[in-house]
């Protein structure tokens, strides 16, 4: 995997499979999904990358939730 990050635009790619040819593209959100003919992800661009990887480090640094307790 290739992680690249593209500052003028604000952009942070995923490489995922460097080798598999990109067939089409899903935009959904601020992520696009480019996928090979055979539906599997190839590249992943999510857009507003600053704001996306500042959720996800506060996220990953919340002490857990305490699970809900079904009876």
């Amino acid at each position: 995997m290739k992680i690249k990050y593209s500052r003028d635009v604000d952009i942070l790619t995923l490489e995922l499979d460097t080798e598999a040819p990109i067939s089409h593209a899903e935009h959904v959100g601020q992520t696009i999904v480019h996928v090979s003919p055979s539906h599997e992800p190839v590249l992943v661009e999510i857009l507003q990358a600053r704001e996306f990887v500042s959720a996800l480090v506060e996220a990953v640094t919340q002490p857990d939730a305490t699970p809900a307790v079904t009876p």
